[in-house]
């Protein structure tokens, strides 16, 4: 019992903590608030009194209807399996745990936008408007999308449009023409089916990469 009453004051101290690094005030009702991770940058709509609405891939909703576990915070794992099967949830939660421990940065969107944004108190009605479960994809429908919908009133991602410019460049660039028509060539000495089929196929994919290079 003592040890459980030890780690639980640790655990609240802990979390006040993590709410102190936040100065709310800087915060206003509908600002869309920023946060780099490891690979990506997620992000949420303000909407006051310490609450954060975003956009996050989540798994447990779908194996379990326990309402307290799932509004806990999203752990890398349910995030994980959430953006492998497509599932996700617009939920609302604090400023600490839609951070997970990054700085925040406040409209810097705004900068890279050219459609102005809405006011402050629609963007939070349309934020709220769209809470619950919605299907989730990487490139048509991520956390980008939505709150840039909610602010600027359209659905885009510049985070997928880099990723997507990215893979283009590799893709379909001089040296993957040349490395697929060598592998196509060396796949067909290697199991010796040389036919005009395989030669012609061979050529057409090098030359549309050529081509779309």
């Amino acid at each position: 019992m003592f040890l459980y009453k030890l780690l639980s004051f640790f655990f609240v101290a802990s979390k006040k903590e993590d709410d102190s690094k936040h100065d709310l005030s800087l915060y206003k009702r509908g600002d869309l608030l920023e946060v780099p991770r490891t690979l990506f940058t997620h992000f949420g709509i303000y909407l006051g009194d310490n609450r954060v609405a975003h956009l996050i891939p989540d798994f447990l909703p779908v194996i379990s209807k326990n309402k307290s576990a799932i509004a806990k915070m999203v752990t890398n794992n349910r995030l994980l399996l959430g953006v492998i099967t497509k599932v996700a949830s617009i939920r609302v939660d604090s400023v600490a745990d839609f951070a997970y421990g990054s700085e925040i940065l406040i409209n810097h969107m705004d900068k890279v936008c050219s459609q102005p944004p809405l006011d402050g108190d629609e963007v939070a009605r349309r934020a709220e408007k769209l809470l619950g479960s919605v299907t989730y994809s990487l490139l048509w429908y991520n956390c980008e999308h939505y709150v840039m919908y909610c602010r600027y009133g359209m659905a885009i991602s510049y985070q997928t449009y880099q990723f997507c410019t990215t893979v283009r460049k590799i893709v379909f660039s001089r040296m993957s023409a040349y490395l697929t028509a060598l592998c196509g060539a060396g796949t067909m000495l290697y199991l010796g089916c040389v036919t005009p089929v395989t030669v012609v196929t061979t050529l057409l994919i090098s030359f549309t990469i050529w081509m779309a290079a």
